[in-house]
């Protein structure tokens, strides 16, 4: 059995599995409660959780009601260590955490791995943040489910939604983008950054973000490129920056929080 390690556990989240849930279940109590509409995908930032943590907490309380329903979660997040053009399926059968195992959807990503822009790259995973900072969050708020994670090099929005259509699944499956937004601009500088990435996203826009808006600009207009199709609305849960909540606001990394219903 192969299972992949958490690399970022002690440095962007607790490596004590006590610990991470307090802290988890603490910023879930303090977002905004789940209500009766029901989240197909979200969006969520990746930082350390002390900066990020309750921006994505705002996207995560919204899938309470959804606990028994959703058995597979579809998670896409940029590559930040490995350069490669495509998308990265793991090869592993568990990602690890400290909250325990979540087994992959081995089916899935298999038949993933069929389309050209997908590879087997287990080294994009090894290292890689993006994806393992949303776990424990998953592993909270949902029941059982199954992963496909899926890192994402340089490639175009197309590619993206293809992938995300032979993923989409049903209401069983919840689409994860994560991504942060702007980059080591001043507090203002990047609120305004920021707020043009989100009229971008809640126009369902992705022709309109631009390099710098967003690491994960590529997962996200893949994203926005199918719920454009599917007929879907874009919400905004939660629009700030690490100058709001854990870091000085000289210089700062913005963070939203999106549902798509």
């Amino acid at each position: 059995m192969q299972i992949r390690q958490p690399a970022v556990a002690g440095l962007f989240y607790p490596a004590n599995p006590n610990e991470l849930a307090n802290m988890v279940d603490g910023f879930l109590a303090e977002a905004p409660a789940g209500t009766a509409d029901s989240p197909k995908a979200i969006i969520v930032p990746h930082a350390g959780y002390i900066y990020s943590g309750p921006i994505a907490a705002a996207a995560y309380r919204k899938l309470e009601p959804l606990r028994e329903r959703i058995t597979r979660v579809v998670l896409l997040g940029p590559s930040h260590r490995v350069g490669f053009f495509g998308l990265a399926v793991s090869s592993a059968d568990m990602f690890h955490t400290p909250l325990g195992d979540i087994p992959l959807d081995r089916p899935l990503c298999e038949q993933l791995a069929g389309l050209p822009q997908v590879h087997r790259l287990d080294q994009a995973h090894t290292m890689e943040h993006s994806l393992e900072v949303q776990l424990p969050f998953l592993q909270r708020v949902l029941g059982s489910f199954k992963l496909v994670p899926l890192v994402v090099g340089e490639t175009t929005a197309e590619e993206v939604a293809e992938v995300l259509e032979a993923a989409w699944g049903g209401d069983e499956t919840l689409i994860v983008i994560s991504s942060d937004l702007s980059h080591y601009l001043s507090y203002q500088e990047a609120r305004q950054m920021d707020l043009q990435t989100c009229h971008a996203i809640e126009a369902l826009s992705p022709e309109t973000i631009v390099y710098e808006g967003a690491c994960g600009r590529n997962p996200v207009k893949g994203l926005l490129e199918v719920v454009r199709r599917k007929g879907l609305s874009a919400h905004t849960l939660d629009l700030r920056n690490s100058g709001d909540t854990a870091g000085s606001k000289e210089s700062v990394v913005g963070y939203g929080a999106w549902s798509f219903n």
